[in-house]
């Protein structure tokens, strides 16, 4: 696949994500797609749990926008970086956040099957994340991770 169908793919994925459009953000994904958010610990496979994992993001983050402000590709990569801005709602985080827009810079991997997306690595600094939102990171990573932050 080229670097431009690549970046217009995530591109779309994006505009879905920012209009909090799930069913739209389905359709560019492979069946066996697999979405990694390291800051939160998590790792979704297929269409179903895909679905399940948005829609709870989009919970949390009613207002997230997502803006790449360029890119680089490979043969069969993409790496796409730009800026996020969401606001932190409910309490799924450990906490009560300050309802305050957080702005974040991201940086995003895509790799592709079949013309669609089948893999995305979404990295942000949740610590950033966790300040702009008046929250303890520390707080934020024991509700993610457990005792498992304790022991590094």
């Amino acid at each position: 696949m080229d670097g431009k169908r690549m970046f217009e793919l995530a591109e779309r994925l994006a505009i879905a994500k920012s209009r909090q459009d799930v069913a739209a953000a389905l359709e560019v994904l492979h069946p066996d797609m697999v979405l990694e958010t390291p800051a939160f610990g998590t790792r979704a496979q297929g269409l179903a749990e895909n679905e399940r994992v948005l829609t709870r993001f989009f919970k949390s983050f009613p207002d997230y926008h997502v803006a790449l402000d360029g890119h680089a590709n490979s043969a069969d990569t993409l790496i796409c970086w730009g800026t996020a801005r969401m606001t932190m709602t409910g309490d799924r985080f450990g906490g009560a956040p300050n309802g305050r827009r957080a702005e974040l810079p991201v940086f995003i991997a895509f790799a592709f099957r079949d013309d669609k997306i089948a893999h995305e690595r979404f990295v942000f600094d949740l610590s950033e994340l966790c300040a702009q939102s008046g929250l303890s990171t520390d707080a934020v990573r024991r509700k993610l991770f457990g005792d498992a932050t304790q022991a590094a």
